[in-house]
């Protein structure tokens, strides 16, 4: 009976290690999986934004506009059924009130541009005031001069931008995606990772010396 007891707790100690050890991978994945989640949220606020940005301005520019096309396609229809069905005489006259319609909507679209402008104008300096999470951390990697590590980056846009809520898990996905997209270089010291970026990475180019002439 003792061995079979013995047998059974160290079955039960081999499931128990088992499940903790699949409970911390589980742990870790949940981890990694919501903060590419939400690096990927705030690059579509981002894009978002600036779609709203740039729907402003075409139409502030004077883009495609459905109900003044529509207005000027059906124009010309009129004259041409008043002189068929009716006396040159009316004709002239349909063709001249519907001069006066056209004429009378055009005024109406000039407030509907100088609102598209001014909407335009409040929002784009929104966009411009408020970076995204990438551009703040390649332009922290840029000023400085050593690696730095997630944590550190995390603290320093903290400190900078008491705004916005930026966590370590998120800015190290960020970095990892410049990485993979050569923005951004990986160095490890034992066992933590730091960052730097391209333009500091590299070593400057040796400019050729000119050679000596002869005299």
């Amino acid at each position: 009976m003792s061995e079979v007891n013995s047998h059974a707790t160290e079955l039960t100690s081999q499931y128990v290690a088992q499940v903790t050890g699949d409970l911390e991978r589980n742990a870790k994945e949940q981890e990694r999986v919501g903060a590419e989640i939400e690096a990927l949220q705030e690059q579509l606020r981002a894009l978002q934004h600036d779609h709203t940005v740039l729907v402003n301005m075409q139409e502030a520019l004077g883009g495609p506009n459905p109900v003044v096309e529509a207005d000027a396609a059906s124009a010309p229809s009129v004259p041409h059924q008043a002189s068929a069905e009716r006396k040159p005489s009316k004709g002239k006259k349909a063709a001249a009130t519907g001069a006066k319609k056209t004429a009378s909507k055009k005024p109406a679209a000039k407030p509907a541009v100088k609102a598209a402008v001014k909407a335009a104008a409040v929002t784009a300096p929104t966009a411009a005031t408020k970076p995204t999470l990438v551009e703040l951390i390649r332009g922290h990697l840029e000023q400085q001069s050593e690696p730095r590590s997630a944590a550190e980056i995390t603290t320093a846009l903290t400190q900078a931008h008491p705004d916005r809520s930026v966590k370590t898990t998120v800015v190290r996905t960020t970095l990892e995606g410049l990485v993979a997209k050569s923005h951004a270089h990986r160095t490890k010291q034992g066992s933590s990772v730091f960052y730097t970026t391209v333009a500091a990475s590299e070593p400057a180019p040796v400019e050729p010396q000119p050679e000596a002439v002869a005299g």
